[in-house]
């Protein structure tokens, strides 16, 4: 994330974290909405803390096939010349100059480049 994200962010909780007990202060508040307040407030800090020493999510893994051979699939099979990722995967994949995938019968595939399946 980058600086200016992460300061504009803080920004933003703090004022949450601020304003939001204040509307309940306003009103000459009775014992309970004084420690609601204070939960409340807390609570925001804590969550806001947190955040901030959270290191970054790891961007993932970076995949790549270059200069592959050819690849035959036959019977069901599958042939693949290039990178396979799963649909949710983050991070980088980079196909360059794949092989030749072919697929003969029924149920076989092939494919090349990258593969999102």
């Amino acid at each position: 994330m980058s600086r200016g994200w992460k300061t504009a962010i803080v920004v933003v909780a703090s004022a949450g974290i601020v304003s939001t007990p204040l509307f309940w202060l306003l009103d000459k508040p009775d014992t309970g909405q004084l420690v609601g307040a204070s939960i409340q407030g807390a609570t925001g800090i804590v969550a806001l803390l947190w955040a901030l020493f959270q290191k970054p999510a790891a961007s993932g893994s970076a995949d790549a096939a270059v200069d592959t051979g050819r690849a035959k699939a036959a019977g069901g099979a599958t042939a693949r010349t290039g990178v396979k990722r799963r649909g949710a995967d983050s991070g980088s994949a980079r196909a360059e100059r794949t092989g030749d995938a072919t697929a003969t019968g029924p149920g076989s595939t092939a494919s090349t480049g990258i593969d999102y399946s």
